[in-house]
């Protein structure tokens, strides 16, 4: 009955079990045995035991046909496979692993759960052709050193809140160009010039200076026009703030160019969506919040790489620098003083007080300053002039008989004929 019985071998069984017959019969030695198997000597002198004992059967490895320790329980099975049709159905394999491990407790791996999805058809295995394949720029050496940063447009509460939020709405993403790390993210409702300096004035109070940006072409970040290829001074807000706090600005010519951010991006509309679907987050300020105190802690833990060299390049915001930030971060127009001492600004008027420190005279040119806490600030030569706020515009505009406005107020005393002050040039004449 023995003789008869049915042994299922594998190639490399029946390969081991011939080279160990021949060890026995002596034909060969047991170092040409292990070279042979690619086994140790220790390794070969156990095969050859358990061989003379259990003849074929002693190449067989002991837990073949034994039901595995580490089998998934069939109640598991069925309520992983609730959670994933339930709860999980959009995710990928890797996201619907970490959720499953920690929001249940279910400790699976990444394969087992891709495996239960297409099962389910939740998941579509890719091929091979189907993958795409990235050329990556050398990353940059220190942290610090380049930070990559984008806008992307996308449904990311998924019609929630709709009235309020619109069908898609704007993160401003930051990432790292030598760790991977998201620098900085934050929900907005655009990519307009306002926006993003709130981003950057948060990023540099707490990051300090990075020695380069590097961002696309779009409006708010370069002046896509003719004449700006020859004429420098043709500057954004956006390029003229980061001169004034010598952070260098770099263009990419396509978004493959500044590919990390974009698969950023990519990555985040997968991710992220999901997350503040199960965090029940339907504003811009919650999930604001959720991604500075949670979400970018977590997944820079996960995900970030470490840096060829261990220097921190980020410049720390002087005095003078702190100091002088809003007004840097700030909307710059340039206007001319009228005649009456105004300056026309946005359908407003300003009207210019008597008494200033610097000295102003009609037709000089200030800068408008448009703060991001909406204050408006009228500079000249790096000065603030005092002014307030016309109730509506001026019926006509008047020649004011001041030459200037000083430091004091003029005088419209006039002195007799017989004052020393005129009297002195009478002397002289004679």
């Amino acid at each position: 009955m023995e003789q008869n019985q049915l042994i299922i071998m594998t190639k490399n069984e029946a390969k081991k079990y011939e080279v160990i017959k021949d060890l026995i019969t002596k034909k060969i030695d047991g170092t040409e045995t292990a070279k042979l198997l690619n086994l140790s000597i220790r390794q070969i002198k156990r095969i050859k035991k358990a061989v003379k004992e259990k003849g074929i059967k002693g190449v067989i490895h002991g837990n073949r046909g034994q039901m595995s320790h580490n089998k998934i329980s069939q109640k598991t099975i069925l309520k992983v496979k609730r959670y994933l049709k339930e709860i999980y159905y959009d995710f990928n394999p890797l996201l619907a692993q970490e959720h499953l491990r920690d929001d249940n407790k279910i400790n699976l791996s990444k394969e087992t759960v891709r495996q239960l999805m297409i099962e389910e058809k939740l998941w579509k295995p890719r091929r091979k052709s189907d993958v795409k394949k990235f050329f990556w720029r050398e990353r940059k050496d220190n942290y610090g050193e380049m930070q990559q940063f984008d806008g992307s447009y996308h449904n990311w509460f998924e019609g929630r809140n709709e009235e309020e939020l619109g069908l898609e709405q704007c993160l401003l993403l930051s990432v790292d160009d030598a760790s991977g790390k998201i620098t900085g993210a934050r929900f907005e409702y655009n990519e307009g010039v306002v926006p993003v300096f709130k981003f950057w004035r948060d990023y540099f109070k707490t990051n300090g200076l990075p020695l380069a940006i590097y961002l696309d072409k779009f409006s708010t970040y370069k002046i896509n026009h003719k004449n700006a290829v020859d004429n420098k001074e043709l500057m954004t807000q956006f390029e003229r703030a980061m001169s004034q706090l010598a952070v260098k600005v770099i263009h990419a010519n396509s978004p493959q160019a500044k590919g990390r951010v974009e698969k950023m991006n990519g990555t985040l509309q997968r991710r992220l969506v999901k997350e503040i679907r199960l965090k029940n987050v339907d504003t811009i300020d919650e999930a604001n919040r959720y991604l500075i105190e949670e979400f970018i802690p977590k997944f820079n833990k996960q995900f970030a790489v470490v840096t060829k060299k261990k220097a921190n390049l980020h410049r720390k915001l002087s005095e003078k620098q702190r100091n002088e930030l809003d007004k840097i971060l700030s909307i710059y127009s340039e206007r001319v003083i009228n005649n009456d001492y105004t300056v026309r600004f946005k359908n407003n008027y300003y009207q210019l007080k008597e008494i200033q420190n610097t000295t102003v005279y009609k037709r000089d040119r200030v800068i408008m300053e448009e703060h991001l806490n909406g204050e408006v600030k009228i500079s000249i030569r790096d000065k603030y002039l005092d002014y307030f706020l016309l109730p509506e515009k001026p019926k006509k505009e008047i020649e004011v008989k001041l030459i200037a406005l000083t430091n004091r107020k003029q005088s419209t005393w006039i002195p007799p004929i017989n004052h020393p002050w005129r009297t002195q040039f009478l002397i002289n004449k004679k």
